[in-house]
């Protein structure tokens, strides 16, 4: 799994703005199953995205759509690749 850190590079009014077309091509990568979670961090600065698969690139490519990187409001970067070894039960499928 890839997990991802977006950072609001716009003030969140203007961010915003662009929430809905974000959340709609949130709800698409979910829907194909390659976006796993997703939300916005606390305070409201950013957000953090777990991908399927083991490839940083395709998901920053994948994220290059975002309407809010198309808007200009965030920056992603990949932080981190790992094989869950241990999960809560009913997640038994996220299992590397």
């Amino acid at each position: 799994m890839i997990v991802v850190l977006g950072r609001y590079t716009a003030p969140l009014e203007e961010v915003d703005r662009h929430r809905e077309t974000h959340l709609g091509f949130v709800r698409g990568l979910i829907d194909e199953r390659r976006l796993l979670a997703a939300g916005r961090r606390e305070p409201a600065d950013g957000s953090v995205l777990l991908f399927a698969g083991d490839d940083p690139e395709d998901a920053l490519a994948l994220l290059a759509e975002d309407p809010y990187a198309l808007a200009g409001v965030v920056e992603y970067e990949a932080v981190a690749v790992f094989a869950p070894g241990a999960v809560a039960e009913g997640l038994d499928g996220l299992k590397a």
